[in-house]
């Protein structure tokens, strides 16, 4: 493996949590390596330390002992404002919960990540109607999330996660408050996006069903890794879903950037 292949590197990753008089191990000894362009499913149940894992790749938690190497940077010697920093410029988060604001409407809350990054509004609000015609929402940009169903947050929560185009996404459970149909759509569309522009995706989940999508699954037990599994073939759509996902491509509204510049993130 050539050492620009690898995006990330985790050498006797320890992470340990004090409650009380109580220590709790949530990874033990961890060593691993992700690489670019490739698709990655940490599977266990919950309690697992899967989560704890994400956490630490995100930059949310520093680990207790090891070293966890992204690139050339090292994320446990970096600061708080640099972790910010590197979440903002390399990081996308693909969430079960959606998270997104309720008072915003589809093309707002996708444009989230590159106000952080001072992108210009125009630029800003082009970029997230195109992530949004990509999803299949060009018609619904005006909509809030109340105005929206479960799957339809979804795709949002997607086209905010690539629209700045980061090298990671992180997808946490991201189908895990959706129905079966709607769960293969959505996996379909996170796992294409990041294969066309490779970029590495991370998805944390207890189904063994999606982890069908990974090139590799990392299953972890009681915070060690049990085993990790080629995939030498992924899940591929069936015909029915292949129908669903044109019927939604069909239905994207051919609006100019010029008819949303106006009102569009003007109260943001």
């Amino acid at each position: 493996m050539k050492k620009l292949d690898v995006i990330f590197e985790l050498k006797n990753v320890r992470k340990v949590y004090s409650m009380g008089e109580e220590r709790i191990i949530a990874l033990d000894d961890i060593s691993l390596t992700f690489e670019r362009g490739k698709i990655y499913c940490l599977l266990g149940t919950s309690g697992s330390g899967k989560s704890t894992l994400l956490n630490l790749l995100a930059g949310l938690e520093k680990p207790t002992r090891g070293s966890i190497r992204f690139l050339d940077k090292y994320l446990e010697t970096l600061s708080e404002k640099h972790l910010a920093l590197y979440r903002q410029q390399y990081i996308g988060f693909v969430f079960q919960s959606y998270n997104l604001l309720p008072t915003l409407t589809a093309l707002e809350n996708v444009t989230l990540p590159l106000i952080f990054r001072k992108v210009s509004r125009r630029k800003r609000n082009k970029a997230a109607y195109k992530m949004l015609k990509a999803v299949g929402l060009g018609k619904r940009w005006r909509h809030k999330p109340s105005e929206l169903s479960g799957g339809q947050q979804q795709r949002v929560s997607i086209a905010r996660a690539f629209v700045n185009n980061p090298q990671v996404v992180f997808a946490d459970e991201p189908t895990g408050n959706l129905d079966t149909k709607t769960t293969y759509e959505m996996m379909d569309m996170i796992t294409d996006m990041a294969r066309e522009r490779n970029q590495t995706l991370i998805i944390v989940t207890h189904d063994t069903e999606i982890s069908d999508y990974a090139d590799q699954i990392i299953s972890i037990k009681d915070g060690n890794v049990e085993s990790i599994v080629n995939v030498e073939k992924r899940r591929e759509p069936n015909e029915a879903e292949v129908e669903t996902s044109q019927e939604n491509c069909d239905s994207v509204a051919d609006l100019s950037i010029d008819d949303i510049h106006g009102d569009a993130g003007d109260g943001i």
